[in-house]
């Protein structure tokens, strides 16, 4: 697969690469970060190889990821237009006013104006609600936004980590009252973070949103780079804060050296093609600092995994998830189908069924 393969983001007409250049790390502002030389190498090596999505965030690096990414677009003349340009509301880069961040009228008004005049355009291809604002009516939130698509000022809406119960409200509430609806879900999904497969997937997928999972290999865990025994590898500028993987991560990580071995590719090319291949995933997000680092993350296009070799992660990586899913998936198809054999699928049957043919 290349970039170029494009996808159709949810049920909308947008379509996008498999593989989304997050700017997280675009800026040295946070200590963690790139300059600008090498973020617009990064942005012109991704766009040259056929890549067509770019996201970033109002408060990435203090502003300074939308400024690199709109100083490229500006040495570029009519590549803007060619590519599908995201970035996201809530962040508050201004010290002690309470109105500068959030989820508000003002708020997003305010905050879309700034994102503008950093990326250097007059629109906004995909605009994301960074998080739940608590204390925002979903309403005011929704409606501001769709004035904003009416506006011209951005084409889609989509939602990041959001619970389940909130996405599901703001969009039924979109459709009814025909405002724009939610496109697309932005969550932490990584062979090291799966909950969201518990509410947050199979609303994305019964809705048709697209749904772009971040840190797929869970801030560089899931890279190579972190082996049992060993103290945080060189140049991984975030361990003082990340840590360690734990003794349970370790036992993924270790399962996933194995498929690698076994394959012949990097642990993060097998991490990025696990996650890729997720049902309901349209498009995953890369974060690289380096342009070795993009040149690894697309080696995850390459990469098929068996289906050997994908039961093996999937095993090893279960993730434990909040009731009901666990309970509704174990009794489920026993309550409902009674030991018949569905998509393939067979069920068990319910004891009592068994132990009486007596019914009632």
């Amino acid at each position: 697969m290349t970039l170029d393969s494009y996808v159709g983001l949810g049920r909308s007409g947008l379509k996008v690469s498999p593989f989304c250049l997050g700017a997280m790390n675009f800026g040295e502002d946070g200590g963690a970060g790139c300059g600008v030389e090498e973020a617009h190498a990064i942005l012109a090596s991704y766009l040259d190889r056929g890549g067509n999505f770019v996201d970033t965030a109002n408060f990435y690096t203090n502003g300074h990821s939308e400024k690199i990414v709109g100083d490229f677009f500006a040495r570029r003349p009519g590549s803007r237009d060619r590519v599908v340009l995201a970035t996201k509301f809530f962040g508050n880069l201004h010290l002690g006013d309470p109105n500068g961040g959030g989820a508000g009228r003002k708020a997003i008004v305010g905050q879309l104006e700034e994102s503008l005049r950093r990326l250097g355009t007059d629109y906004v291809d995909l605009y994301w609600l960074h998080n739940h604002d608590w204390s925002t009516p979903v309403e005011e939130t929704l409606r501001t936004l769709d004035d904003l698509v009416t506006a011209g000022k951005i084409r889609y809406v989509g939602f990041s980590d959001t619970p389940a119960w909130f996405t599901a409200k703001a969009h039924t509430m979109a459709l009814l009252r025909g405002w724009t609806p939610v496109t697309a879900l932005q969550m932490e999904y990584s062979l090291l973070e799966r909950t969201i497969e518990g509410e947050l997937i199979p609303l994305a997928r019964d809705e048709g949103m697209g749904l772009l999972p971040w840190s797929p290999l869970k801030s560089g865990f899931l890279s190579g780079a972190y082996r049992r025994g060993e103290g945080p590898p060189a140049g991984t500028r975030r361990s003082a804060v990340l840590g360690t993987p734990s003794e349970a991560q370790f036992t993924v990580i270790d399962a996933l050296l194995g498929v690698a071995r076994e394959i012949g590719a990097s642990p993060a090319a097998v991490a990025l093609s696990w996650v890729r291949n997720r049902p309901g995933v349209t498009s995953t997000l890369i974060g690289p600092r380096t342009a070795e680092h993009l040149e690894a993350n697309l080696a995850g296009l390459d990469v098929r995994l068996t289906d050997e070799q994908t039961a093996v992660l999937d095993e090893v990586s279960a993730p434990a998830l909040n009731f009901p899913a666990a309970l509704n998936r174990q009794v489920g198809p026993m309550l409902k189908y009674a030991g018949a054999t569905v998509d393939g699928q067979p069920s068990t049957v319910y004891p009592p069924l068994l132990a009486s043919p007596t019914r009632y």
